[in-house]
């Protein structure tokens, strides 16, 4: 068969192709009208990359190199929250080709848990430069605890700095989180500084109101709309 002779089967093909990729709502389809669609998820939440998660930590605390952040987790006093980033490579779902270990391809506990461990450091370590030593930064300078902290606030002075970290971690005002998220998170506070505050509470290197925000931000670099999607 000629070229020519060919052309009308293709436009036929493709003019039948067209007809049958063409939207068709269920409701139109006769006995279909009362039909209940199930518009749920079908996958659990889930990590992204782990190269993400690491350039978002580095990046809220001061876009750091990760051989800086290894040396920032540093504390004052010489201890160190985390060791080497070789040893979590495995943990963080990243590939290790000294020892042959491939990249994790799906989520598990032990990720998450390392990825909480990493944000938990850096919390500490950012209210360690945020706020101690004889010359802290001004606040528009600070990392992540970019205002005071005084003892004693209540409900709405807590709600006002609360704002400032859960825009830093979540990417928007709590205002438009669930109605319940601030009142929760200042139970947290009031209960971390009550428990340091306590004649038999251990030595800390925080002040119990510097305890309380060190804790809200576990809470926020651990939370899941920072971990999953």
């Amino acid at each position: 068969m000629k070229t020519w002779a060919r052309l009308p089967i293709f436009a036929m093909m493709a003019s039948c192709s067209k007809e049958m990729t063409r939207e068709v709502s269920v409701s139109s389809i006769p006995g279909h009208d009362g039909l209940r669609q199930d518009t749920t998820h079908k996958e659990g939440p889930r990590l992204v990359p782990p190269e993400m998660y690491i350039r978002t930590y580095l990046s809220l605390f001061g876009g750091l190199s990760p051989t800086e952040a290894q040396a920032a987790a540093k504390g004052q006093d010489g201890s160190q929250l985390f060791d080497t980033w070789n040893d979590y490579l495995a943990s963080l779902g990243l590939p290790d080709y000294r020892i042959d270990i491939p990249r994790q391809t799906q989520t598990n506990t032990l990720m998450l848990a390392t990825f909480e461990r990493l944000g938990v450091a850096l919390c500490d370590r950012a209210l360690e430069k945020d706020v101690l030593g004889a010359t802290p930064p001004p606040r528009g300078q600070r990392l992540i605890f970019a205002f005071d902290m005084p003892a004693g606030i209540d409900e709405t002075g807590f709600a006002t700095r609360f704002d400032v970290l859960h825009r830093t971690f979540l990417g928007y005002p709590a205002a438009l989180a669930p109605e319940s998220r601030a009142a929760r998170f200042f139970a947290l506070y009031s209960d971390t500084v009550a428990r340091h505050s306590a004649p038999d509470a251990g030595k800390s290197r925080f002040s119990p109101v510097q305890s309380g925000w060190a804790t809200v931000c576990y809470g926020l670099v651990r939370h899941p709309e920072f971990h999953l999607y």
